[in-house]
């Protein structure tokens, strides 16, 4: 085999490679082999067939051709070690010229790791915005729990908004009942718009016991798109009670004696939550810094990957609810070309990122122990709800267990960089990875998000 290597950019190489006829024939028995032993041939054994026979009846042509299939993975990775290159991704193939008796003659294009140089990590420093946390952040959480300790209490009065109504109420169109459009009694919070359009508009002064008709656009069902006429009639008018801020509403509400504690507390959660976003900014602002610094090209098979990856999943998800990216593109009144783009954008990010520290993990002699890849499995898992060796078992097949290893090793040399950067927020205190750990996300300290 006779290779040469070209440089198309900083992130691709085209390996040029010919292969003598002689060097595939053991390729070529190979592909007999396996034809041999799927066809059946009358007056053979299958598996038994003489070339010559294969050759009359399934051609000699399809022989050479999984021949090719199977020696062009191999020549590959021999081009790729005696070259030294350091190839992600999947190479795209090319076959210049082959026919029977002759040198193969192909190029492979594929994407190559840049060379990075890391700058030096102590020298960078990132701040981000100190931890604020308002009375009024503490009112809103005060409120939530007001609101979760209501009670209703029926009211000799017109509905408004914010109250509860039981009705019941009836469809018709054309003075045909509508299938699935009646109800009775049904709980309802004026204003809320969770029933049919313009039912919250009717409702706003109505009394216990009035009736009343309205028109709505049915959306779904037999009448979609066709005016129906609503019949209601309100039985029961609530107004929602919030309970009184006060210490009797915290020991309601929670283990605490007074309101100042059940404040306090809330409080302190809060500062949890941000600090472990906090850490987090800073973080990723590390990443970008560092990510510019060394000036990292991201490589384009792999970006084209990892956007159709994205995609791919994206739909996934929409069609799980029921929707698809049409729906989707939609209701957020973008094209996909923009959602290419933003996908792109953000897949560009994440593969520069994860050439960093695939860098770093090198420089560093990063190694991953069988107990953190096992963890890692066992929490990966768990987010799917599937038994762990059951989960081991998909991606050994699917061929995914060497991606999360890759994973966790840069779950490490990202945890290295925040140790090594300084990190500190407008306050001028110094955040650690030791914070994040105390805030509670220790195991998954080095983990994008």
């Amino acid at each position: 085999m006779k290779s040469t290597v070209e440089t198309l950019s900083p992130t691709r190489v085209r390996l040029a490679i010919e292969v003598p006829f002689d060097e595939l024939k053991p390729s070529l028995q190979k592909a007999y082999r396996e034809i041999g032993s799927q066809v059946q041939i009358p007056g053979f054994r299958r598996g038994k067939i003489p070339a010559a026979v294969i050759d009359q009846r399934v051609g000699r042509g399809t022989v050479l051709n999984e021949a090719v299939q199977e020696a062009i993975p191999q020549q590959i990775l021999a081009a790729v070690r005696e070259h030294e290159v350091k190839t992600l991704g999947r190479p795209e193939v090319e076959i210049t010229e082959f026919t029977d008796g002759n040198p193969l003659i192909f190029t492979a294009e594929v994407d190559v790791r840049p060379e990075i140089t890391i700058p030096d990590l102590s020298g960078v420093t990132v701040t981000v915005p100190a931890v604020e946390i308002g009375d009024a952040e503490i009112d809103e959480q005060i409120n939530g729990l007001r609101e979760r300790f209501s009670t209703l209490k029926t009211v000799e009065r017109p509905a408004a908004e914010g109250d509860y109504v039981q009705l019941d109420l009836r469809a018709t169109v054309d003075g045909e009942e509508v299938p699935g459009g009646s109800a009775t009694n049904i709980s309802h919070e004026v204003g809320s718009k969770q029933l049919l359009p313009g039912l919250d508009e009717v409702l706003v002064g109505l009394s216990a016991g009035a009736d009343t008709t309205f028109t709505t656009q049915l959306v779904g069902g037999d009448f979609a798109g066709r005016d129906a006429d609503v019949a209601i009639t309100v039985r029961t008018v609530k107004d929602k009670q919030l309970p009184e801020v006060n210490d009797e509403f915290a020991q309601m509400a929670s283990e605490f004696d007074t309101l100042e504690e059940l404040r306090n507390d809330l409080r302190e959660r809060l500062a949890k939550v941000k600090k472990v976003e906090q850490i987090y900014a800073a973080r990723d602002e590390a990443l970008k810094e560092l990510v510019e610094a060394a000036d990292i090209p991201a490589p384009e098979g792999i970006v084209k990957d990892e956007v159709e990856g994205r995609k791919q999943a994206m739909t996934d998800q929409l069609e799980r609810i029921g929707a698809s990216l049409e729906d989707y593109l939609t209701s957020e009144e973008k094209t996909e070309e923009q959602i290419d783009a933003e996908l792109t954008e953000a897949a560009t990010e994440g593969v520069r990122i994860q050439l960093l520290l695939d860098t770093i993990a090198d420089q560093q002699d990063v190694q991953v122990s069988d107990d953190e890849f096992g963890h890692e499995i066992v929490h990966r898992a768990q987010r799917a709800q599937m038994q762990p060796q059951q989960y081991y078992d998909q991606l050994v097949q699917s061929g995914a267990a060497a991606a999360v290893f890759g994973d966790v090793r840069r779950g490490k040399a990202l945890a290295y960089v925040m140790e090594q950067v300084t990190m500190k927020d407008s306050e001028g205190t110094t955040l650690t990875l030791d914070d994040l750990r105390e805030a509670g996300e220790d195991e998954h300290a080095g983990h994008n998000h």
